[in-house]
C-alpha cells in the first residue's frame, strides 16, 4: 500500500470497546449505547438503535438536543414504578413532542412501590445478603410478575423509527434485565452481554451521588453500601442460564409471550441492520 512518505499508514480503526459507547450528558451518569456489541453471525448491534440510560428527570437543554437531533431518539421507555414517575413528575424530553413515551413498570400497576422496593432494598436493619443469587433471584421476579412489561418494552424497541432509551432509576437492575433480554435475542454472545451488565458498576458511585440528594431514593441509599449495590457478573450469568435451561434464550421467553417468528425476526433485525 502507497502512502505519503514520512507518515505511517493510517491504521483501521479498532472495534468499539465498552467505554466508546458512553453517552456523556450533564443529567445522567449512566446512559450508553448498545451499538457495538457483536453477534454471533457476525453482525453487530447498530448505534442508536438501543440507549440504556438512568433517571432521565435532569437532563439540561443541551442534552434534550443531543439526543432528539444528534442521537435521533425518538422514543422513551419508562421501567420505572407508578410511584416514582408521579413522585418525580414529568422530565423534560415530555416536553418534546417529537418523542413517544411508553410507561411499562416492572411492578403492578397502581401498586404503591418505595424506595426500598424500586431499588432492591429490604426495609429491615435485618436483611439477607445481597450477593450474586440476591440479585438474579430479583431479576427473575421481574421476568416471573411482570412478563407484560417487559415483553411490551421489547416491542418497542422492534417497532421505533430512531434510537429507543430505557430506564430505571439508576439505570442498572430493571434496565439491566430488559436490555440483555434484548441482546440475547439479537444474537449478542452472552460474554458481552455479562460484561455490558457490569459496566456500570464503573459509575456506580457517581449513580447513587445523583440519587442521592432526591427525596424518594435518598433515605433509603443512605443506609446502603456500594458494595451492596455493585452489578456482579454471575448475577447476569444466571439469568441467562436460567433463560437458556427453561426457554431456550431469550427467543423463547418472548414466544412464550406470545411472540411470533415474525415478531421475533422484526426485533433482531432492527437492532443489528
Amino acid at each position: 500500500m502507497s502512502h505519503t512518505p514520512g507518515r505511517e499508514p493510517t491504521e483501521p480503526p479498532a472495534d468499539p470497546t465498552p467505554l466508546d459507547r458512553w453517552v456523556e450528558l450533564d443529567g445522567v451518569v449512566n446512559m450508553r449505547d448498545a451499538g457495538g456489541l457483536p453477534t454471533r453471525d457476525g453482525r453487530m448491534i447498530q448505534p442508536g438503535r438501543l440507549l440504556r440510560s438512568d433517571n432521565l428527570q435532569d437532563l439540561s437543554e443541551s442534552d434534550v438536543r443531543r439526543l432528539v437531533d444528534e442521537l435521533g431518539v425518538s422514543d422513551i421507555v419508562d421501567l420505572r414504578s407508578d410511584t416514582e414517575v408521579s413522585t418525580e413528575g414529568p422530565g423534560p424530553l415530555w416536553e418534546v413532542e417529537s418523542l413517544k413515551h411508553h410507561h411499562h413498570s416492572l411492578f403492578g400497576d397502581g401498586r404503591k412501590v418505595t424506595a426500598e422496593q424500586a431499588l432492591a432494598m429490604p426495609e429491615h436493619s435485618t436483611r439477607p445478603v445481597r450477593d450474586a443469587q440476591f440479585w438474579s433471584d430479583h431479576y427473575l421476579g421481574y421476568l416471573s410478575t411482570r412478563p407484560d412489561s417487559v415483553s411490551a418494552a421489547l416491542d418497542v424497541v422492534s417497532r421505533s423509527t430512531g434510537a429507543t432509551v430505557i430506564h430505571c432509576a439508576a439505570g442498572k437492575d430493571r434496565t439491566g434485565t430488559v436490555t440483555a433480554l434484548a441482546l440475547d435475542v439479537a444474537g449478542v454472545p452472552r460474554e458481552a452481554i455479562i460484561e455490558d451488565y457490569a459496566l456500570t458498576g464503573e459509575r456506580l458511585e457517581r449513580i447513587i451521588a445523583r440519587l442521592m440528594p432526591r427525596d424518594l431514593y435518598g433515605k433509603a441509599l443512605s443506609q446502603q453500601s456500594v458494595e451492596d449495590q455493585l452489578p456482579r457478573p454471575e448475577t447476569m450469568a444466571t439469568i441467562l442460564d436460567t433463560l437458556e435451561s427453561e426457554f431456550g434464550g431469550g427467543e423463547g421467553w418472548l414466544r412464550a409471550q406470545g411472540w411470533t417468528d415474525e415478531d421475533i425476526a422484526r426485533l433482531r433485525d432492527r437492532l443489528t441492520t
